[in-house]
């Protein structure tokens, strides 16, 4: 791992990756390289500066090849001759033009801390930064570029932070986080989308001369678009070929897109969505942007991310629970939704707590006067019509029973049928005295003024102490309409304002309460990005837990997040989001690859469905060490197949866990078929239930799959019909 400086150029290396740039003879800074490592030495050569161009604008008047429309730039401006999309744009209500040159770089161990915003972070011998100060001749501002390379992994963690050190104010209208010009765009664009309850679905795309963009300006991150692209080299696949990959740390209005020029070059930018957003910077203020992340595979889509997975595993999610095994949740909601009492609840968990369950989570309807979703959103007390004792008496007589107690909270929003809008209106997102829309028949809360976040602080403070609480699912089941809070001067900063009170209060949660392990949700999967990663280390990824859509769910969630991150749970059939009827066994095998649960009743399973619950239970609690710490290796896509493969090894190539599914059944299927497996270590013998393979077979010609049913088999088959799943684990002798 090192950062090399020589004559003004700069070269971020650890063996893996090169990222390269220099120092332009204009001042401003040119990229050179990003991609496989390469050795040290001058690469001025990559940039070519002496071949002029047709109408094109050049910066001096003896030098008609030195052209910004034609340089790959590290980080471009607005108006000096390069007509692509500039990766920000400020004014002091005059100049809307900047001309940032470099000033100064220093080098440091490990990686600076982000104030306010969550982020990747590093201990001094795990990466180093190189931050380049860059500075505007116009006027005195200063722009500080932020760089951060990992020890042991292909990543390149960026930043930027603008210094105001005239005495007048700024306007920022545009600022991203990252901008790479790279040199050529024969290349395919992967991302993630969807909507409620088909979440990151993937979706490919050639990208041609223009701007193809994913972005959300919903005030989320979005069920409909992920904070992630990745640019695939054409002839690339799951596990060969050139993959960059790009994540935005961040949980707001986001814009991920990739500029393709008329020559060819291919300009991609991550950052703050700029629509709406308008910054004042005063004098001696500072705006700090989120971060984002470069990811460098030579081993296609698997190899990206594999890199991620380990990324966030180890230098994302907090220390208190990277290492730590989840527990087994069981969740009312589907089971029995508003209507429950404390004896329903009482026999709810202690049903649970026989079959093995070890964590029981109250959701929507415990508090104000919560029947329906019409009502006292916002109201953090008990109901004590449903719950007499009150919640802290619920949770020790559930903690008797040996399970762990966990609450739902949707702190973000409030109703108008509530105590707190009768005593506060004001506190809701909205033109005072104008219309309003209401989404799930309720409001936002301004997460702007601090003593919103207060209050909500406060009364989430109070509960999580009065239970000795054990887990928390936040839920967010709106998006921001009417985006105007009273309480602000400037409405274009609006939204950048209400996340970081999100992040305020999950910041303050966390570090009061670092032994409450929280679950992220948006009305299933709308809110799941890196940055709330930083503080509940799983999410809900879908409020869909029908097995077989499921299968895309968390393989489209698998390209840029670990699995075990990603909230995977059983539910009753018929399917209360497409009514289709699975055996409990695919539902099972299906999430075994996520944090593992419940949605259902559990007093409504026949005797032997309950026995092979409690098996479900005690088999994941044996394996989920491999689903925490393995490396996950996606087979087959739902995608394109009506069959899906995937798999996790561990890091010593000993234990192997392959999951196996056939949404609908084919007449007369091949005779002999096999799932090709990766990752295992060659010549070593695997023992696969009771029968010996090698390594080698394994991966070239592939694990048999059970008999499936012909037609004429009837004896011999051991599956058949729709909805076939097997799960297989391998142990090296």
């Amino acid at each position: 791992m090192s950062i090399l400086v020589n004559q003004q150029q700069f070269h971020l290396t650890n063996g893996k990756i090169s990222y390269i740039f220099q120092v332009l003879k204009n001042g401003q800074l040119g990229h050179l390289y990003f991609g496989k490592a390469l050795r040290e030495r001058d690469y001025r050569h990559f940039q070519r500066t002496n071949n002029p161009t047709p109408a094109s604008c050049h910066t001096y008047e003896d030098d008609a090849a030195f052209s910004l429309e034609t340089i790959q730039q590290e980080y471009p401006v607005y108006g000096k001759g390069d007509f692509r999309e500039p990766a920000f744009m400020i004014s002091d209500g005059q100049k809307p033009i900047a001309n940032f040159v470099y000033k100064s770089h220093e080098i440091v161990k490990g990686k600076p801390y982000l104030k306010g915003l969550p982020a990747t972070y590093a201990h001094t011998d795990e990466a180093e930064t190189l931050l380049i100060v860059l500075e505007d001749t116009y006027q005195q501002v200063e722009l500080e570029l932020s760089y951060t390379i990992f020890k042991n992994e292909a990543v390149i963690a960026r930043n930027v932070r603008l210094i105001n050190k005239t005495d007048g104010a700024l306007s920022i209208d545009r600022m991203m986080s990252l901008s790479v010009d790279l040199p050529h765009a024969d290349m395919e664009m992967v991302h993630l989308s969807g909507t409620w309850a088909r979440e990151r679905h993937v979706k490919k795309r050639k990208i041609e001369q223009g701007i193809q963009s994913v972005s959300s300006i919903r005030g989320a991150s979005s069920h409909h678009h992920n904070p992630f692209l990745a640019l695939t080299a054409l002839d690339a696949t799951e596990h060969i070929g050139e993959v960059f990959g790009f994540q935005f740390v961040y949980s707001g209005n986001f814009l991920a897109q990739t500029e393709v020029d008329h020559y060819g070059t291919a300009r991609v930018q991550v950052g703050i969505h700029p629509m709406g957003f308008q910054w004042n910077l005063s004098p001696g203020e500072t705006f700090q942007t989120p971060e984002a992340l470069m990811v460098y595979s030579d081993q296609g889509m698997n190899g990206m991310s594999q890199t991620f997975h380990r990324l966030y595993r180890h230098q994302l999610i907090s220390e208190q629970w990277k290492n730590k095994d989840r527990p087994v949740l069981i969740n009312n909601w589907e089971a029995t939704y508003f209507d429950f009492n404390e004896e329903k609840l009482l026999h709810f968990a202690k049903e649970a707590k026989e079959l093995g369950v070890e964590l029981f989570v109250l959701d929507d309807g415990w508090f104000g006067k919560r029947n329906n979703d019409r009502s006292s959103l916002g109201d953090w007390t008990v109901d004590l019509e449903k719950l007499p004792d009150g919640i802290a008496s619920l949770a020790e007589k559930v903690k008797s029973t040996g399970l762990q107690f966990g609450l739902w909270f949707e702190p973000e929003m409030i109703s108008p049928d509530s105590e707190l809008y009768r005593e506060h209106p004001e506190w809701a997102i909205g033109i005072p005295g104008e219309h309003f829309t209401l989404g799930r028949n309720q409001r936002v809360l301004d997460y702007t003024r601090p003593e919103v976040v207060n209050y909500i602080f406060e009364q989430m403070k109070e509960i999580i102490e009065a239970t000795n609480l054990d887990y928390i699912k936040w839920d967010m089941n709106r998006n921001i309409t009417e985006a105007y809070s009273a309480g602000l001067e400037n409405q274009g900063e609006f939204f950048h304002r209400y996340i970081l009170g999100v992040y305020d209060l999950y910041e303050r949660l966390t570090s009061e309460f670092p032994n409450v392990l929280f679950e992220s949700c948006a009305g299933g999967g709308g809110r799941f990005d890196p940055a709330l990663l930083y503080y509940a280390p799983q999410a809900w990824a879908s409020d869909d837990t029908d097995a077989v859509e499921r299968l895309k769910i968390q393989y489209g969630t698998s390209m840029a997040y670990p699995i075990y991150s990603i909230g995977s749970h059983i539910s009753a059939v018929p399917n209360h989001q497409t009514l289709r009827e699975t055996p409990l066994s695919m539902r099972a095998d299906v999430a075994y690859f996520g944090t593992f649960g419940y949605e259902l009743d559990p007093s409504s399973l026949s005797n032997e469905e309950k026995e092979i619950v409690k098996a479900q239970i005690k088999r994941y609690q044996s394996l989920r060490h491999l689903v925490r710490d393995g490396e996950f290796i996606r087979l087959q896509s739902p995608f394109e197949s009506n069959e899906t493969a995937w798999m996790i090894v561990s890091k010593d190539q000993t234990e192997v866990l392959v999951g196996w599914y056939k949404a609908s059944s084919t007449p007369n299927p091949r005779t002999n078929q096999f799932v090709k497996l990766r990752g295992l270590a060659s010549d070593r013998g695997y023992n696969v239930d009771g029968e010996k393979y090698f390594g080698d077979e394994l991966m070239l010609h592939g694990l048999p799959l059970p008999v499936e049913f012909n037609g004429a088999n009837g004896e011999q088959a051991e599956r058949g019909g729709d909805f076939q799943s097997k799960v297989f684990y391998l142990k090296a002798e």
